[in-house]
């Protein structure tokens, strides 16, 4: 199996190059090749049992997209974007990255045609879904994004849906929860302080907290994402129908709970460097998006995330510390 990975030098992009190497298949499938693309020089995953090959450009410019779907690769995990707070900060950068570019990586798959009709597997967001909310939105929910990276991000997803109706690809969008904690340095994201709350409090660091502790949101681990990426790839287009696009489940907490769960892992030292600055521009962000999930069909096709904020801070440590918690 040949796959490409666009935005593979982000921090879900990276893991997910990580964990192909180690596995060196999805499913029943053994991995022929790999091809790592974003706007700066991804990193090769050490010891990969295939070719890995790496790729360097703006993949909405004209004629970039096409290089990297000539060679026909049979599964495109395409996670390239540019972030929430940076995408309503950018109105042109943030269409002509998530919409431009999306509907180029879709036209030059379907320009090749011949019956080449690959896996593309979009990451989409929870951004696509806007106020008024239920306690819980369930599957049946409407699109009504209050955000310009949520209207392209449901853009993508109708034409994602679209293109697979036509034949020109097999698409599976996962609209995403917040990803935390997500490891490196802060991003654009106006969801980034999420991560941040806990990241540089267990780094020994000051963290800065924007918004008040009773804003509820959903997170899942990068763990997490990696999974849903990879279920998404072996998934049976058949079950989905004309439905592309799932929401997937999540652990629904307040940010008081969030700082609490520290708490109880790392102790008061380290919760006490969270210091309370209201931000209005992210307070607005943040006011439109939803809280709580009944993500019953994506649980019943196999999706699945951790079950407690706790068990999230957790893997980070596992990961990102080797176990250690600092306190």
């Amino acid at each position: 199996m040949d796959v490409l990975i666009l935005g593979a030098a982000g921090m879900v992009g990276r893991k997910l190059a990580e964990r192909l190497a180690q596995e060196g298949r999805i499913g029943e499938r053994s991995l022929s090749r790999l091809v790592l693309h974003d706007v700066v020089a991804p990193t090769p995953p050490a010891n990969a049992p295939f070719p890995v090959v790496t790729a360097v450009s703006d993949f909405s410019s004209p004629g970039e997209i096409e290089k990297l779907v000539v060679g026909r690769p049979d599964l495109i995990f395409h996670l390239a974007a540019i972030v929430s707070g940076e995408a309503e900060a950018d109105f042109e950068k943030g269409y002509r990255i998530n919409l431009d570019g999306t509907r180029a990586l879709f036209e030059a798959i379907r320009v090749i045609g011949d019956g080449y009709c690959p896996r593309v597997v979009f990451t989409s967001s929870i951004a696509v879904f806007g106020a008024p909310f239920p306690e819980a939105i369930e599957d049946e929910f409407f699109l009504t994004p209050l955000t310009s990276y949520g209207t392209q991000k449901a853009i993508g997803e109708l034409l994602l849906a679209d293109y697979t109706r036509r034949g020109f690809l097999d698409g599976v969008g996962i609209r995403l929860p917040t990803i935390c904690v997500r490891p490196g340095k802060p991003n654009k994201a106006a969801s980034g302080f999420f991560s941040g709350i806990i990241r540089e409090p267990l780094n020994g660091e000051e963290a800065i907290l924007p918004v008040p502790e009773d804003v509820r949101h959903t997170h899942a681990s990068p763990r997490s994402a990696v999974n849903f990426l990879l279920h998404a790839a072996s998934l049976d287009g058949n079950l989905l129908g004309p439905r592309r696009s799932l929401t997937m489940p999540g652990v629904s907490v307040t940010v008081a709970e969030q700082i609490e769960a520290l708490r109880r892992i790392a102790g008061d030292k380290v919760a006490a460097l969270i210091r309370r600055e209201p931000d209005p521009v992210v307070m607005r962000i943040v006011e439109g998006w939803p809280r709580r999930f009944d993500a019953q069909r994506a649980k019943r096709l196999g999706f699945k995330a951790e079950e407690s904020f706790d068990e999230i801070i957790r893997i980070h440590i596992e990961d990102e510390f080797r176990g250690e918690i600092v306190s």
